[in-house]
């Protein structure tokens, strides 16, 4: 199943939905902002933002290493590949739904209290203001392993499908996929995080992100139940 289902196309397309979800794009323009404001110069900003990211990847690539190596050793990949296509199918309705209705019932988002968790979190960074750079840039980055845990529920559709398409194969064949797949993930915060440094405003992006937020659901929600369908369709 593994050689006829799963393509370089398949993986490219689940992180490029994945990569455009809003409440990916919320959290970093918070932090963005946030990040402004401690380390006082865009140098500083820059390099706070460039270790949250790659904290993000490497907490996204543990995690999917940790899913596929257990779903694979304990034998339930084929359970576990038709879970994930019924989930992605679910939740791809529940994204189009918010392109209709957006925050309307129930939701894909990030954990209950994980946006207060987080803005407690980054007040107690705050307090550590005029501390050593290192330390803030440390526990700024370790924000980025917190943040991957309360926004699984909202983020982690996509990923769980390309997981149960992987769990197929051989785990060794995974392994590039699955890093190229994270790549692919991050790419666009790369972009967010660039924009801030050559003077778009955290206002300014929130705003775009906002105004998107909706076509972001979209597309994520047709990608998903395509997805899903395919791999239903593959089982039967």
């Amino acid at each position: 199943m593994f050689g006829e289902s799963l393509t370089i196309g398949i993986v490219i397309g689940a992180a490029l939905a994945d990569s455009i979800n809003p409440c990916v794009f919320g959290v970093l323009i918070f932090l963005i902002a946030f990040m402004n404001k401690l380390f006082k110069t865009k140098r500083m900003m820059l390099l706070g933002g460039f270790f949250y990211i790659l904290v993000v990847y490497g907490t996204y690539l543990a995690l999917g290493f940790g899913i596929l190596k257990i779903t694979v050793n304990i034998g339930i990949s084929q359970s576990f590949y038709a879970i994930v296509a019924v989930i992605a199918i679910i939740s791809g309705l529940l994204e189009i739904k918010d392109y209709f209705w957006y925050g309307k019932g129930f939701t894909l988002q990030m954990l209950p209290g994980g946006s207060a968790r987080l803005e407690y979190y980054t007040k107690r960074i705050s307090e550590l203001e005029g501390r050593h750079p290192a330390l803030l840039l440390l526990t700024t980055a370790l924000l980025g392993i917190f943040v991957v845990l309360i926004e699984l529920p909202c983020t982690g559709a996509p990923y769980f499908a390309i997981l149960g398409l992987l769990s197929q194969g051989a785990y060794a064949s995974a392994v590039p996929l699955l890093l190229l797949y994270n790549f692919i993930f991050i790419v666009p915060l790369f972009i967010i995080l660039g924009a801030a440094y050559f003077g778009t405003s955290s206002d300014r992006l929130e705003y775009w992100r906002k105004e998107h937020r909706g076509l972001m659901r979209l597309g994520i929600g047709l990608f998903l139940i395509a997805l899903g369908g395919y791999m239903l369709y593959s089982i039967l």
